[in-house]
């Protein structure tokens, strides 16, 4: 097994990789894009599209130490979508319609109407074409992004993010950007629990975690679970946080 400690937008994260899953599934992975690079002689981009809770930064920072300094695989660069959360004043000052009522964005904060579209759109078709430029990320002690924060510049950049793969107008589009995809998908009852203990881990009460966790982040698991694009490597992610391959 394979241990990471990270801390990610300031919670302290551990996850244990299986060497099953590193020699079955993500080895293999690199190596594939790798020649995938080597074949098309340009930078290539990859998605990694998964529900809130499922690890996916986790995931991402595993995969960009395990490319690093190994023989026969271009390392890649890690970057996300989170920098792209439309800034608080914004969120603050525009409402959305849910299940009849009016809400203010800033109450759904992390759902797809409050990231920027737009703008991510012409940041990842700028990467995509292979410019070097640079990339905004999100600042949990601002509440809002810093831009120009992060250099893109390198031959494989994976992107992360929940609704990379999402099947609806502007979202869709970002597929076709891509040169190869992953997604991983888990058990909404098993994410739900992940993201509650998470919420925890900030300070926050459990009473309060769960009332978050359930009118916030569980909509999004949904969205993402029923309404995500097959990709070119779909995961499963297990109670035990192990990885397999969906045929």
């Amino acid at each position: 097994m394979i241990e990471v400690k990270e801390i990610i937008n300031g919670i302290p994260v551990s996850a244990i990789f299986s060497e099953r899953a590193v020699r079955e599934i993500f080895l293999p992975l690199l190596k594939h894009l790798t020649d995938l690079r080597e074949k098309k002689g340009r930078r290539i981009l990859v998605l990694l599209a998964a529900p809130p809770g499922s690890g996916k930064t986790t995931l991402l920072t595993f995969l960009q130490k395990l490319s690093e300094n190994r023989e026969g695989i271009i390392p890649l660069q890690g970057i996300g979508m989170d920098g792209f959360h439309r800034r608080q004043a914004y969120l603050e000052s525009h409402y959305v319609m849910r299940d009849g009522k009016q809400l203010s964005m800033v109450q759904i904060k992390g759902a797809p109407v409050t990231f920027d579209l737009e703008k991510l759109s012409e940041k990842v078709k700028r990467v995509a074409e292979g410019q070097v430029c640079t990339w905004p990320v999100y600042d949990r002690m601002l509440h809002n992004p810093v831009e120009d924060a992060v250099r893109v510049d390198g031959e494989i950049i994976l992107l992360e993010g929940n609704y990379l793969l999402l099947d609806e107008d502007g979202w869709r589009d970002m597929k076709n950007m891509a040169d190869y995809t992953v997604s991983v998908r888990a058990d909404a009852a098993m994410l739900r629990s992940r993201l509650i203990e998470r919420r925890i881990k900030t300070g926050v009460e459990r009473e309060k975690a769960v009332a978050f966790v359930d009118a916030s982040d569980m909509p999004n698991v949904t969205l993402c679970l029923e309404r995500s694009m097959k990709a070119d490597l779909m995961l499963e992610l297990d109670e035990n946080g192990d990885y397999y391959i969906v045929e």
